[in-house]
């Protein structure tokens, strides 16, 4: 049987609400579920049901799963007072509720997965199952054989105990390599390549894992992943 869902987390999520409103709502008679008034802010929800709040009517969704392929100026965060979140790229009913599968800084691109299924993200995020991340990095001064050699060795940074794992890197021209690394430190990129004597003019995210940044989509734009692509992480 499917997870059931309390009806008010699941309309706070829905529709950015608090529950305290929410709750107010479902007893003033203005939620309905499957057509029946419903009075009960506790009353369980199915995926598949349909649910009302005043006019606006929602089906109950399982779990979600977004590549977004992330602008330049916007932060990876639920909320952030000085800068807009990825979040608000998406129009979906739900995404109150999910979260960033890792994380960009605020000036670098590309993909960036989100959902609300914490068992999916985990097998993404966490270090034991080493998940590749390649990004593309513009750098400010040409590589060398001798860069490039360290970083596929594996780098101290400062400030770490533990050297990063090796990197493997691909030339595209001397300015332009991808980087593929297999942890998630903060600023990892921009710190290694600062380690090894260059600089970090700009940086995307092309891959996680298998999961390639589809071309079609513009910086600003999403689209729910296939059930392959889910399936890749599962």
């Amino acid at each position: 049987m499917a997870e059931a869902k309390r009806l008010d987390k699941f309309l706070s999520e829905c529709f950015e609400l608090s529950r305290s409103i929410i709750g107010k709502e479902v007893r003033a008679k203005h939620v309905s579920v499957n057509g029946e008034v419903q009075r009960d802010p506790a009353f369980k929800v199915y995926v598949g049901d349909h649910v009302a709040l005043g006019d606006v009517e929602v089906e109950v969704y399982d779990k979600l799963y977004f590549m977004v392929n992330k602008p330049a100026g916007c932060v990876c965060a639920n909320d952030d007072p000085n800068y807009p979140i990825v979040f608000s790229y998406i129009e979906e009913f739900g995404i109150h509720g999910c979260h960033c599968v890792g994380r960009l800084d605020l000036d670098t691109t590309g993909l960036i997965l989100i959902t609300n299924d914490g068992q999916w993200s985990h097998r993404i995020a966490s270090p034991k199952h080493h998940c590749g991340k390649v990004y593309e990095v513009t750098l400010a001064e040409p590589v060398t054989q001798q860069q490039i050699a360290q970083l596929e060795k594996g780098i101290l940074l400062n400030g770490e105990k533990k050297e990063t794992a090796p990197a493997v890197v691909t030339v595209r021209d001397p300015l332009h390599i991808e980087l593929n690394i297999f942890e998630g430190k903060y600023h990892q990129v921009k710190r290694m390549i600062a380690a090894v004597g260059n600089e970090v003019t700009a940086l995307n995210r092309i891959s996680i894992g298998a999961l390639k940044l589809d071309p079609a989509l513009e910086q600003g734009e999403y689209r729910p992943l296939t059930e392959e692509e889910i399936a890749l992480f599962s």
